[in-house]
């Protein structure tokens, strides 16, 4: 029975041993938490004559708020545990619960408050559990205070899969600009909603964050957990016009295989939609330079040739003019990164990462290639009002490394805006 509390004590020094706040990839934490969950659980006494099942949530949430009735850290992390709409059982609760605990440095605290309430305290038999046995407790509770010196740095919205497992699925934001079709093909089970298909050329298409097989979780913080047939329509169609922001649920996991808690409902899935398949990745990229990852996106490796003040109109027609007066200067090419984003163009020194500029769309006017060198592409951007010259836009130049990814690139910051234009 005690072997538990050694057990947990090697888990908490493996996690010290990576230095620094411990997050979602850390290769123990799973580990750790399920054997928490186990000694929680242990001796925990169950009700006669059919009640529902105890699980250690259902004494958590009775715990007392203290004698002056003000809110404390521990009864605020329990509130919040009760509150969350993503999880439907007391298991989810409990383990959202218990990361939220380790996250707000309270997981001591809980067990101490046990240990002090005999109403509670009865929920353990004193002979098979740790909890509930004087000798065991102890040691466990220092240990937990070690715990508590700990810092933890987890996404606790990625918890729509706590009812049914520890294990915990990649979880991005996809942030787009706002557009009349999105082109996802969504297909709702118990209560997720999956996206069937990336329709062509549409704007998630264009923006190759998601995948057929992914869940949407949330849109705008609006959770999808539980989600009624056509939610997920509605709450776009009260978002007209507006950017959006979506928490989505992968289903491959960073093994690169299916995310094993979605075998069940891509099962179901699959009887509803017989041809259905899961989208392994985006459409092929061309040859070139492999293009380097950050935060899990593909940026491409392009020299920055400089820009040019084009006055007060923006519109296609000043790029035949402002690239060739850029390429006229010789000046020196700058090395750089660059990120299409869902939301925003991000330019960065390529050495340093060092943010350059970053342009949200509705600041980009046109967009264009040059006819001479099809490598090389420009767009326009609304100056700042301390221009020198007063201007009101400025072109900016770039050289890609192949004619085909100078063609996508226009493509993508095209479909950002309205004023979608492909040669200059």
């Amino acid at each position: 029975m005690g072997a538990d509390v050694p057990l947990t004590a090697g888990g908490v020094l493996r996690l010290r041993e990576g230095g620094g706040p411990c997050t979602d990839t850390s290769p123990h934490l799973t580990s750790l938490c399920r054997l928490l969950e186990s000694i929680l659980r242990r001796g925990l006494r169950q009700p006669a004559w059919g009640f529902r099942r105890r699980d250690y949530w259902h004494w958590l949430e009775q715990l007392p708020t203290g004698d002056s009735g003000r809110p404390t850290p521990l009864s605020i992390t329990i509130q919040k545990a009760g509150s969350c709409g993503k999880v439907r059982t007391a298991q989810g609760h409990g383990r959202y619960f218990l990361r939220l605990a380790l996250q707000e440095k309270v997981l001591a605290a809980a067990v101490r408050q046990l240990a002090q309430t005999p109403r509670l305290l009865e929920f353990y038999d004193p002979v098979s559990s740790i909890l509930g046995s004087e000798d065991l407790l102890e040691p466990f509770l220092s240990l937990l205070l070690v715990v508590t010196e700990m810092d933890f740095s987890l996404d606790l919205q990625n918890c729509s899969f706590l009812d049914e497992s520890w294990l915990l699925p990649v979880c991005i934001t996809y942030e787009t600009v706002p557009c009349r079709v999105l082109g996802m093909v969504l297909r709702y089970v118990d209560g997720r909603v999956f996206v069937t298909e990336v329709l062509p050329e549409s704007q998630a298409d264009v923006d190759e964050v998601v995948l057929a097989g992914d869940i949407l979780d949330e849109i705008n913080g609006c959770s999808l957990r539980n989600a009624y047939s056509g939610q997920a329509g509605d709450v776009l169609q009260k978002l007209k016009g507006e950017p959006l922001s979506f928490r989505l649920l992968c289903w491959r996991w960073h093994d690169g295989e299916v995310y094993e808690p979605l075998l069940p409902y891509l099962k179901v899935l699959k009887e509803k939609e017989p041809h259905f398949q899961l989208q392994r990745g985006p459409r092929r990229r061309g040859e070139g330079e492999p293009q380097r990852l950050q935060g899990g996106r593909l940026l491409y490796n392009l020299q920055y040739l400089g820009q040019a003040s084009v006055g007060k109109y923006g519109g296609k027609e000043v790029l035949a003019q402002a690239i060739p007066t850029v390429l006229e200067r010789h000046s020196a090419a700058r090395e750089v990164l660059f990120d299409v984003k869902e939301a925003e163009v991000l330019v960065q020194e390529k050495t340093s990462s060092k943010v350059l500029c970053r342009y949200p769309y509705p600041k980009i006017s046109c967009v264009g290639r040059c006819v001479g060198n099809s490598n090389l592409f420009a767009f326009c951007v609304v100056a700042s009002p301390e221009s020198p010259d007063g201007s009101t836009f400025d072109c900016l130049v770039f050289a890609s490394r192949s004619e085909q990814e100078c063609e996508e690139i226009v493509r993508r910051v095209a479909a950002g805006f309205k004023h979608t234009e492909w040669f200059v």
